[in-house]
């Protein structure tokens, strides 16, 4: 018999929401697993796309990798797609774990709003929610590689699709899977709003949604670069999951090894830290439009200096390969027609060329005051405080991540899980399932599976029954005759292409498909959205039929699938 709080954990490694994640969180590798297991990642290494990968550079296979997913997904994080919940009612299921005020604290969906946070709005807003009451919060379930394939069935959709932690967890196993990378050199970091993964290659590369950003990257000053720093820069992370374990903020334990955890801490602040250079003063400059604003460039133009402000000389790199902050700025000032160009300047403005010269002349660093002081009074205070301007470029050379505190009780799993290059993957399966009894997150993996085989019925059923509004609201106005036939209609086909892996009911209604033993499971918990009492779902001869307490029959479909429980109870 499972118990009440195992029962929670459980149930919620097969709907892996994102507040789910952040309270059992060995559940994000759990996901990582799961995908490692699927057929559908190993069949990535028969494209052609991924021929002689191996035999790469490991950033060229990061590349190839990136490009692959870039083609095939997009970023998903509407409310629709897995509906809504209440604060309340989350509230009630986490607090034998955590507290209300504890999760306030960190989780963007009861409340945390960031430190100045970067979107200057309300949060509520940004995500859409603020047409419903302020209870009202998003399920944001985490998908599997299946179900992220499974978004082109869904309208308005070409390719597959995931939310950021989604999105993350694929490219952990598939860097694993496919390009050959180490695990024990990829770590998933989860802040109350965003989930990236840091690949501890060359420099360190930070992986944001979809897109690599390398260490020159994060320093170019783009709108991209701009976007992936986002997160690091305003918010704290909470959680920090490893092959070897997890930390988390909130928890006094933690189960990643202490080792990897102190140099991938150290890794990550290398990465977030640059010397300043003419180069990365511009680039700063670049993402910055109120110290922009103070800047002019000159440039000789028949023997006599001519200004442009900044402003307009960085317009002009978005139609050219040339660059206002590299070796090419003659060739782009050479673009700029010469009316452009004034013959004198404000003498509130700043002359880039001058503050170049200084920042190249001294070998500015950034940790030293009296480099600091000489930096302040030679910008001055005519544009703006020359004060406020260091400070911000000091931030633009260094974020200092919050990361998990290392003052916590370091609890390794009684297992590690150690996943060898070598493996295949029907020896990954085993080695996992070897784990199960002494490695939780390995435990929790087959229930992010979806493998009925490898776990009860009771956590998937609980899932299914409890945390699936979408197939339920958007079948309300049908009876229950209407509503097996519309199911009936519905291409019998599962998302899981195992006869032993079964989908969610909103999985099933989202996607437009499913097995047969899928179909009832849909039509069940609909009746039970509508007070219907006790149901039965079994499978015999091919069929699952689903039968109410009395034993009349309410659907019967073909089913192909193989759960090792034939008879439900939901």
């Amino acid at each position: 018999m499972i118990n009440e709080r195992e029962m929670e954990r459980r149930s919620s490694a097969v709907t892996l929401s994102d507040m789910e994640i952040f309270v059992f969180p060995e559940l994000m590798y759990s996901l990582v697993l799961a995908n490692i297991m699927s057929p559908r990642l190993w069949r990535w290494r028969d494209d052609p796309w991924f021929k002689g990968v191996r035999k790469m550079k490991p950033y060229r296979r990061l590349q190839r990798l990136k490009q692959y997913i870039m083609d095939h997904y997009v970023f998903n994080l509407d409310l629709e797609t897995w509906g809504l919940t209440s604060q309340a009612r989350e509230l009630a299921r986490f607090s034998p774990f955590l507290s209300p005020e504890v999760i306030a604290q960190s989780n963007a969906l009861f409340g945390y709003q960031g430190d100045t946070y970067y979107f200057d709005i309300d949060i509520r807003t940004h995500f859409g929610l603020d047409k419903y009451g302020a209870d009202v919060i998003p399920y944001w379930k985490t998908e599997t590689v299946e179900a992220m394939d499974a978004f082109r069935h869904k309208a308005g959709y070409a390719t597959g699709a995931g939310e950021c932690v989604s999105l993350a967890a694929l490219y952990a196993a598939a860097l694993y899977v496919v390009a050959g990378i180490p695990l024990e050199q990829v770590f998933l970091m989860a802040t109350p709003l965003h989930s990236q993964n840091f690949v501890d290659v060359d420099e360190g590369v930070l992986i944001n949604n979809r897109r690599l950003v390398t260490k020159a990257m994060w320093f170019n000053g783009t709108q991209i670069s701009g976007q992936a720093r986002r997160a690091l820069e305003n918010e704290r992370v909470t959680i920090v999951s490893h092959l070897s374990g997890w930390i988390h903020t909130l928890y006094p334990e933690a189960s990643i090894d202490p080792a990897a955890y102190g140099g991938f801490a150290d890794r990550l602040r290398a990465y977030l830290t640059t010397h300043l250079t003419p180069e990365i003063l511009g680039n700063f400059l670049r993402q910055n439009p109120r110290c922009r604003q103070c800047f002019v460039l000159r440039w000789p133009i028949r023997g006599a200096d001519r200004y442009v402000s900044l402003d307009q000389a960085f317009s002009f790199e978005q139609e050219s390969a040339y660059k206002v902050t590299d070796g090419t700025r003659e060739k782009l000032l050479a673009m700029i027609p010469q009316e452009t160009f004034a013959a004198s300047c404000c003498p509130c403005k700043i002359v880039l060329n001058d503050i170049e010269a200084f920042v190249r002349e001294r070998s500015i660093d950034l940790c030293d005051p009296a480099d600091l002081k000489a930096l302040r009074e030679r910008i001055g205070d005519a544009c703006m405080s020359g004060a406020e301007m260091v400070d911000q470029l000091v931030r633009f050379c260094h974020t200092e991540p919050r990361l998990p505190s290392t003052d916590v009780r370091f609890t390794p799993e009684e297992a590690p899980l150690a996943l060898s290059a070598d493996m295949t993957r029907d020896e990954v399966i085993a080695h996992v399932s070897s784990l199960r009894a002494r490695n939780v997150t390995a435990d929790m993996a087959f229930y992010a599976w979806r493998d009925l085989a490898r776990t009860p019925a009771a956590p998937f059923i609980k899932a299914a029954m409890e945390r699936n509004p979408v197939s339920a609201a958007a079948l309300a106005g049908m009876s229950d005759e209407e509503v097996a036939a519309r199911v009936a209609a519905m291409p019998d086909t599962s998302i899981y292409d195992e006869d032993t892996r079964l989908a969610q009911p909103d999985e099933v209604w989202n996607f437009g498909r499913g097995d047969g033993f899928e179909k009832a499971l849909l039509v069940a918990n609909v009746a039970r959205s509508r007070g219907a009492g006790p149901l039965c779902l079994t499978l015999a001869d091919g069929e699952a039929v689903l039968t109410d307490a009395e034993g009349a029959e309410r659907c019967r479909f073909a089913a192909r699938k193989r759960p090792a429980e034939t008879s439900w109870l939901l």
